[in-house]
């Protein structure tokens, strides 16, 4: 096999991505096929951060609308993202993958607290890192915390994993002649206000030159494949 194009990433899921055909929680079928392609991705010498959201249990954004306090509502999504980031643990260490929970929110009885320089000395071990809790304070969404930790840790990619195939000029679930772009860059996604990330985690990625792909989770070896090298979903840079 050939030697992945990128040595360090940072993968973001969706909460919603474990929920397979449920319309809640986690759905362990999912949650281990997930697994598995992450510890693939390992096994070829990729380095794998990790950040999973919480809406599959609770999103802050959705509580405060229906009148809870949305400070309340945010730091309930971060505990929402660890128990996400708990289970995926528990799955890649079943498959014999060494892994390390680091936490925003100071919860020592289950996880470490973020360090950075902890976190790049775990993947440099080999160890997949999952950051929860997001960013560790109120109004900042889980893309941003993606985006945070992929440049704090030098990955040399941010790859959000969705549902569709890449990015698209308005939704294709609605609009049948949708367009799916190859490449884009921040500017073009935030001029156009594509549904790619919110505009904190684009300005990041922007100002800092990490380049971002946008991909199907549902398509399996989808992952490894790009990390090999093969151009899927689109890809979002700083300049063409």
């Amino acid at each position: 096999m050939k030697p992945p194009v990128y040595k360090r990433i940072l993968l973001k899921l969706s909460g919603e991505a474990l929920m397979g055909e449920q319309t809640g929680g986690i759905e362990g079928r999912v949650l281990n096929r997930l697994a598995v392609e992450i510890d693939e991705i390992c096994k070829v010498g990729v380095e794998v951060g990790l950040v999973i959201g919480g809406g599959n249990i609770v999103r802050g954004s959705a509580k405060a609308a229906e009148g809870l306090d949305r400070v309340t509502g945010d730091y309930m999504g971060m505990l929402a993202t660890v128990i996400n980031a708990l289970a995926m643990q528990d799955a890649l260490e079943r498959l014999g993958r060494p892994v390390r929970v680091m936490s925003a929110l100071k919860i020592n009885q289950v996880c470490e607290d973020y360090i950075r320089r902890r976190a790049v000395r775990h993947l440099e071990k080999g160890r997949v890192v999952i950051f929860a809790a997001g960013t560790g304070n109120p109004f900042f969404t889980t893309d941003s915390a993606a985006s945070l930790r992929a440049i704090e840790i030098e990955a040399k990619l941010l790859i959000k994993a969705t549902k569709v195939d890449g990015v698209y000029s308005c939704d294709p679930l609605k609009n049948a002649h949708a367009r799916l772009y190859s490449q884009l860059t921040y500017d073009e996604a935030l001029d156009q206000r594509l549904d790619v990330m919110d505009a904190t985690a684009l300005v990041l990625c922007r100002d800092h030159a990490m380049p971002l792909r946008v991909l199907n989770i549902c398509q399996p070896g989808a992952i490894i494949r790009l990390v090999l090298g093969e151009d899927i979903g689109t890809l979002l840079q700083t300049g063409r």
